[in-house]
């Protein structure tokens, strides 16, 4: 990979993990909500999990969607009835420190998983895959996309859940709380919009 194609990458990994988009709106909401430290698994299960998919795309899963043409719109359909039901459990979601609450943070493991039906992870690994992994024989080539991936997404989702984080003051009113979250909520909903027109 040349200087000028890994700066291309950084720079898309960057601009494209620090945007709005479902992980992001979801970190803000969890930093509002559950505080930096129990968000740490969230940011973690995040960049990991992107990374791998990302490696597993590289490495050969872009030839099943080519097989399979019907896979591509059933997996869209699949993110968006998800995407609805965590925009829904949000905007629903108790004020921390309410009885009878079983709200809690995603784990590492859920944000890793949730990678896979997000739809800007998707079109993310797919576009830098094709647009700037090595031209190379073997299957390393496609493993240096994720590791700048992996290097550059978790600072940038970092600034969204410490962003929650210092929102958690001015949300102790259950009001304002509830607003925010229904924000939030919506936000998720609006960020469908490209995977549906696209």
């Amino acid at each position: 990979m040349t200087p000028d194609i890994l700066l291309a990458l950084i720079l898309f990994g960057f601009a494209s993990s620090i945007t709005p988009g479902p992980n992001n709106i979801m970190l803000l909401a969890s930093g509002a909500n559950f505080g930096l430290a129990r968000t740490v698994p969230h940011m973690l299960g995040i960049s990991l999990g992107h990374a791998l998919m990302v490696a597993l795309i590289g490495l050969g899963l872009l030839h099943l969607f080519e097989a399979l043409p019907w896979l591509r719109p059933t997996l869209m359909a699949a993110c968006a009835a998800y995407l609805l039901f965590l925009a829904w459990k949000i905007a629903n979601a108790a004020p921390p420190g309410a009885a009878a609450t079983d709200a809690r943070p995603f784990t590492f493991l859920q944000a890793a998983a949730f990678q896979w039906v997000n739809p800007k992870a998707w079109y993310m690994a797919i576009y830098a895959q094709t647009n700037f992994a090595p031209d190379t024989a073997d299957w390393t080539g496609a493993l240096i996309v994720p590791a700048v991936f992996a290097l550059v997404n978790l600072p940038s989702v970092a600034v969204w859940a410490a962003a929650g984080t210092q929102l958690r003051r001015w949300l102790q009113a259950p009001g304002r709380l509830r607003a925010f979250n229904v924000t939030m909520a919506l936000l998720l909903v609006a960020s469908l919009y490209p995977m549906l027109t696209g």
